[in-house]
């Protein structure tokens, strides 16, 4: 934990997928001045139910009032946060180079040492993906820099919660079952 007691926390979001619940989502956060870190939005295995992955950097106190505003939205099913430890997360980066540097440099030493590969090769450019954690990726992305990185992005957090009381749980707490078709093949 930091000094001023704020942590890395995940927070995800069981909804069904109605226009406008991002931005109503977005406000809670922007009225309690909390900066997103990630977000990243998805099908569950539940035909109709969406989750939102959302990733701040708060208090414990914050992180329990902003689910609990949350869980308030018309379209929200049920909101859980999650600590570091108790989730199983990552990230995906793709890093463009040109197709030039891998003649005669050592990217590919740099690509192979970090655990990640080559996804597309053209006459003009090459792209280089590598999923891992945030910190992974920034430091694959601070070895290709000086191989001249033409372009960078890195997606939102996507985790999956270690034992917790999941979806189909509460599904069945709330007497759900019945609406929602589990796809469990």
């Amino acid at each position: 934990m930091s000094a001023d007691n704020t942590q890395r926390y995940t927070i995800s979001v069981y909804a069904e997928n109605h226009i406008g619940l991002a931005g109503r989502l977005m406000q809670i956060f922007t009225r309690r001045k909390i900066n997103i870190d990630s977000l990243t939005t998805s099908e569950s295995e539940i035909e109709g139910i969406y989750r939102f992955t959302i990733v701040v950097h708060v208090t414990n106190s914050q992180v329990v009032k902003v689910v609990n505003q949350v869980k308030k939205i018309v379209d929200v099913m049920t909101a859980f946060f999650f600590h570091e430890d108790e989730i199983v997360y990552q990230e995906i980066a793709l890093y463009k180079i040109k197709s030039s540097t891998l003649l005669g440099s050592n990217v590919e030493n740099v690509v192979r040492k970090n655990a990640a590969r080559i996804l597309y090769v053209d006459q003009e450019f090459t792209v280089i993906e590598k999923t891992g954690h945030k910190e992974e990726t920034q430091e694959l992305f601070e070895k290709l820099k000086p191989f001249g990185l033409l372009e960078f992005v890195r997606s939102g957090r996507v985790a999956i919660a270690r034992p917790m009381p999941n979806l189909h749980s509460w599904l069945e707490e709330m007497g759900l079952t019945d609406k929602f078709v589990i796809n469990s093949k």
